[in-house]
């Protein structure tokens, strides 16, 4: 038994601006902005959305296949996902082309410029959800348009239920896409900002789009989630934090518990709690793969979160 998860790859080079922007930029010489940021403090993260989430499912202990592709210079992050057994079987390297990247500058008030690089990932269509053996099921997640599309589509094909994670690629699609994308899936996937975006371009209220898949989960940050199932909505809280150093790559982090309790037959109930607490383990932790536990830690920590046993790990 094994999930197929289809999205990016990417390098995250994160910078920081010891000041803020506004300082920096007048506001009526906007049309013809000419501005250097000195930034001394930077980190280079492994990160897009099939990773992080597959690197999630690996920690709970499943068996993932991810799927994408990447560029020439995949080097270090081949070596990374090969230090936490994690398959490249179906990562596909294009020579000529780089990993999708951002280049993300964040000053004092958490204000952030960014630049995306989608590289190899604009060639995602390139490997088939049915080149993949043993899959119970996936999820397409945030990556090139065509292969969302057709990824989507192979799912289909072959009879495997999958979640529809739209996430940053939403501008991709216009609301016929996304009523395809609905009818197709078996569970949708969203965050509140997203939610409200789906139900604009598709008319449909969160009952609706609950009504046509088997569940619609919507992530609400530090408010937990919603779990629209069998025409009722199960209210999901947050497990308590440490602290909050990182917020980035929390989402993705929820994805992989909700995998993990998908494969294995959870209720709603426990599948919801553990991915809430997938993303508190994240949360304490820069970058979006640099959180670990053993699952004794997970189990404890879920029962001092949400005062009953996990049995299921």
């Amino acid at each position: 038994m094994s999930a197929l998860v289809c999205g990016s790859f990417a390098y995250d080079t994160i910078m920081v601006f010891q000041d803020h922007f506004k300082n920096h930029i007048l506001p009526d010489k906007v049309h013809m902005l000419n501005v250097s940021f000195h930034v001394p403090d930077l980190r280079r993260e492994f990160g897009g959305c099939a990773a992080n989430i597959a690197y999630n499912l690996n920690l709970l202990g499943a068996q993932v296949l991810p799927m994408g592709t990447v560029g020439r210079d995949f080097g270090p992050y081949a070596e990374w996902l090969d230090q936490h057994g994690i398959s490249r079987q179906h990562i596909r390297q294009l020579d000529d082309a780089y990993t999708a990247q951002a280049f993300i500058t964040t000053d004092q008030d958490d204000n952030q410029i960014t630049a995306f690089h989608p590289g190899a990932m604009n060639f995602a269509h390139q490997v088939r959800v049915g080149d993949a053996e043993g899959v119970t099921l996936g999820i397409v997640s945030p990556d090139g348009r065509q292969g969302m599309i057709e990824h989507a589509e192979q799912f289909v094909e072959a009879g495997i239920p999958f979640i529809f994670d739209p996430g940053q690629a939403m501008p991709l699609f216009d609301g016929d896409d996304f009523r395809r994308f609905i009818e197709q899936a078996t569970w949708v996937c969203v965050n509140d900002y997203e939610s409200q975006l789906l139900q604009d371009r598709t008319g449909w209220s969160p009952h609706d789009i609950a009504g046509k898949v088997e569940a619609l989960i919507v992530t609400r940050g530090a408010k937990g989630s919603y779990i629209y199932h069998s025409e009722k909505r199960i209210d999901i809280p947050c497990a308590p934090v440490s602290s909050i150093v990182d917020p980035t790559g929390c989402g993705d982090a929820f994805r992989g518990a909700l995998l993990y309790g998908l494969m294995n037959g959870l209720d709603w109930e426990v599948t919801g709690r553990m991915a809430a607490l997938m993303g508190a383990f994240k949360i304490e932790q820069h970058g979006t793969q640099n959180h670990t536990f053993t699952h004794d830690e997970f189990r404890q920590r879920y029962q001092a979160s949400f005062g009953t046993a996990l049995e299921a790990l």
